[in-house]
């Protein structure tokens, strides 16, 4: 059975399953998270060596997929892996994962596979294991009163562009956060801000907004993104630039934007107050031109 034909088979299939969040997709099926297994021998579980994406939905459509399968794209060619999709069979056979009542994200992860022998080269032969599953979105809790973080040396590797399931040293660095009861810690690297541990960090610094430009240094957000459009759309002055720490403390506004967090303002940044300790006029004004363009995506 080709491809198409497949993907329309199991989409056939999920028709008759009651799908929420306990049913996932592995390899070509679609079954409840409990009955979901993957071999140890598996090179995502022996040497995390895969990539993922997080897509976020809102009522049942899929935001800014097009970009989101770019950087699909970009990540698996990154690590040398051939996409086993095209971009309308990925739509297929995430959509039934999706509840059109739920604001949800997509949790997609591809990994080398199945190989014979632990070996660090690539096997000659394999086949990904391909793995999806959808979670509701719960939004940061607290955005009137904005959160706290700390700054922390960059202790990662020099490839954070790839969206790579090896994070280990990114749970670290956002693990010794919430040790000092911070939601973030912005990394800084020779004295420079790259971005947070599970985030991409803008400033407003003199009115301007500004964001670490993109590299090897960062993983580069659709959200990050989409909020720069939106400034250039609303004539807010923006700028990709380099952040010094010193230049950080000085910022008015601070904030940290993710796919489930969306754009979260920060108060306090190592114990001293961003701006007047409350989220900035400016964050004010983009959270709402985005949840206005989240709205109409899906209209």
């Amino acid at each position: 059975m080709d491809n198409k034909a497949e993907l329309s088979s199991l989409s056939a299939q999920t028709k008759l399953m009651p799908f929420g969040h306990k049913t996932v997709y592995l390899n070509g099926q679609y079954l409840p998270l409990t009955e979901a297994k993957i071999s140890v021998m598996d090179r995502g579980f022996l040497f995390g060596d895969g990539i993922y994406e997080v897509i976020p939905s809102y009522s049942g459509t899929l935001f800014r997929f097009d970009e989101h399968m770019e950087r699909l794209d970009n990540s698996l060619s990154s690590i040398r892996l051939a996409n086993p999709h095209d971009s309308a069979q990925w739509r297929d056979i995430l959509t039934p994962l999706l509840d059109a009542n739920l604001d949800q994200s997509i949790y997609l992860q591809i990994t080398r596979g199945v190989a014979d022998k632990r070996d660090h080269a690539f096997p000659e032969t394999v086949t990904p294991t391909v793995f999806a599953m959808s979670s509701t979105i719960v939004p940061f809790t607290d955005l009137d009163s904005g959160a706290k973080a700390i700054s922390i040396d960059d202790t990662r590797w020099a490839l954070c562009n790839i969206k790579a399931t090896t994070l280990l040293a990114n749970i670290l660095l956002r693990q010794q956060a919430v040790d000092n009861g911070c939601a973030e810690a912005i990394l800084l690297k020779d004295g420079y801000v790259t971005e947070g541990a599970a985030s991409n960090i803008f400033a407003v610094i003199d009115g301007i907004l500004i964001t670490p430009p993109k590299g090897g240094e960062i993983l580069a957000g659709i959200t990050r993104d989409v909020i720069l459009e939106l400034a250039e759309q609303n004539n807010i002055a923006y700028s990709e630039d380099i952040i010094s720490l010193d230049a950080l403390k000085t910022a008015s506004e601070i904030w940290l934007t993710s796919t489930t967090r969306e754009i979260v303002p920060v108060v306090q940044l190592d114990n001293e107050t961003i701006g007047g300790g409350k989220p900035g006029p400016l964050w004010q004004t983009m959270n709402r031109l985005f949840q206005a363009y989240k709205r109409a995506s899906h209209e």
